[in-house]
């Protein structure tokens, strides 16, 4: 039932026109870099449809960039499956990755990997062309960005290790740094060539903005992936979390899950509103507003694009068999092991 889930998104978004070109580069890529190191691994890999996801959240990427951003997008979830709540000692080779994850945006661009495995070598290469063209402030603040997700990546993976159960407040500020939607929203400015006026960007308006745009992805997320996160028996989900808390049954944690989606979707709706008065407040021209109105845009994108992807994708199918279902009743996310050499 909960990938099933329908929400109001009072807005529509584009989709881009670049899919079957991007689509068949970005697949052979995904083989190249080893990021698939098994036809199980592969076929599971395919139903999880990421291409569909970039060509809804990046609409206006060029075909070249969409080819990146889909290679981004593999990189970035195959690794967050990484973590085997059967074999917590892995959380040690996985925060060593993150931090490489890190430091690759800090490095010129271009630079070897110093950790070696398929999913630093895929990010070294990424980046380059993700980081290209774009200023130093952006790239500051992409990084930024990029750094708070992967560092609480790894806190989570810690967590789980260790056994320790958080709190729904805990849980809330927790999800709103794991689930990486700042990032995702600064590349949405590399996919079109803008970025958003610095002053903007740290007025309370987008800062408010930007994190509820974070709750309400992540909650959805939360929402659709219930199903496969139960059966890797991850603790770290919105219904999970009220189920516990609230001693409630499965359907009226999922019931509260939706109501404080919505909630959060509202409260992001409400300050897409105060924009323009901020622009007024900022004196802001009209190249500058333009740009911001395009940031608004982005992380519109970004709402809906995930989404519509959610609802079909393969990776948050309720029932599974086969490699991939086998890989999740052991505790993994992933088929194959991407931390080796």
């Amino acid at each position: 039932m909960p990938q099933d889930v329908r929400f109001d998104i009072p807005f529509t978004t584009p989709v881009s026109e670049h899919l079957a070109y991007a689509e068949d580069r970005h697949l052979r890529w995904v083989r190249d870099m080893e990021l698939v190191r098994s036809q199980e691994g592969f076929d599971e890999y395919v139903t999880w449809d990421l291409p569909q996801a970039a060509i809804r959240t990046y609409p206006y990427a060029s075909a070249e960039d969409m080819v990146v951003l889909m290679n981004w997008f593999s990189l970035a979830f195959l690794f967050d499956d990484q973590f085997d709540t059967g074999r917590p000692e892995s959380a040690d080779r996985i925060a060593e990755v993150a931090r490489e994850l890190v430091v690759t945006t800090l490095r010129p661009a271009g630079s070897l990997p110093r950790v070696i495995c398929p999913i630093t070598r895929a990010w070294a290469q990424v980046w380059e062309h993700l980081s290209d063209g774009m200023s130093l402030p952006w790239r500051t603040r992409f990084s930024a960005s990029w750094g708070r997700f992967l560092v609480a990546h790894s806190e989570e993976i810690d967590v789980a290790a260790r056994g320790v159960v958080l709190g729904l407040d805990e849980y809330t500020t927790f999800r709103r740094r794991t689930v990486g939607i700042h990032h995702s929203i600064d590349a949405g400015e590399r996919s079109r060539r803008f970025e958003v006026p610095a002053q903007a960007q740290a007025h309370p308006v987008m800062i408010r903005l930007r994190d509820a745009a974070a709750d309400t992805i992540g909650f959805m997320n939360d929402i659709h992936s219930f199903e496969r996160e139960a059966r890797r028996g991850d603790g770290h989900n919105l219904i999970t979390v009220l189920q516990r808390t609230h001693g409630c049954s499965r359907e009226d944690a999922t019931a509260e899950a939706i109501r404080r989606t919505q909630d959060r979707l509202t409260d992001y709706l409400r300050l897409e509103s105060h924009v323009p008065q901020m622009c007024d407040e900022l004196r802001l021209g009209n190249d500058e507003r333009a740009r911001v109105h395009m940031g608004v845009d982005a992380i519109r994108h970004w709402i809906s694009g995930n989404y519509q992807w959610a609802l079909t994708s393969g990776r948050y199918t309720a029932a599974k068999d086969g490699p991939a279902a086998r890989a999740e009743k052991r505790g993994h996310g992933s088929v194959d092991d991407l931390l080796s050499v």
